[in-house]
């Protein structure tokens, strides 16, 4: 049998620690969203504020989901569509939050 050498348990490891980091609450999960998308500098240097319109708008489907919504105070613009992409989701999956583009609808 093969020995396991400590540098093959730190290169298993670190991703998954990273990952658990990366995700570990609802702001970082969403900065690390807009990072991941293309704005790295708008991960870092922006505020993330509570979205109360949608959160009671949408309470039902929030809650159904384990749910939050949050908005982008400098929000990143898609050139695509020419619009400011401001409010995102932030959905609690077991023990990590996972972020998306929740939209302006």
């Amino acid at each position: 049998m093969k020995q396991i050498t400590w540098k093959k348990i730190i290169l298993i490891l670190c991703p998954i620690i990273l990952f658990y980091v990366l995700h570990s609450s609802p702001s970082i999960a969403l900065r690390t969203y807009v990072l991941f998308h293309g704005h790295p500098i708008l991960a870092v240097k922006t505020n993330i504020v509570d979205d109360a319109e949608h959160n009671e708008m949408d309470w039902e489907y929030l809650k159904e989901k384990s749910a939050k919504c949050y908005s982008l105070t400098k929000a990143p613009k898609d050139i695509a569509t020419d619009s400011f992409l401001t409010n995102y989701i932030v959905q609690k999956m077991g023990i990590i939050y996972v972020a998306g583009y929740y939209g302006d609808a």
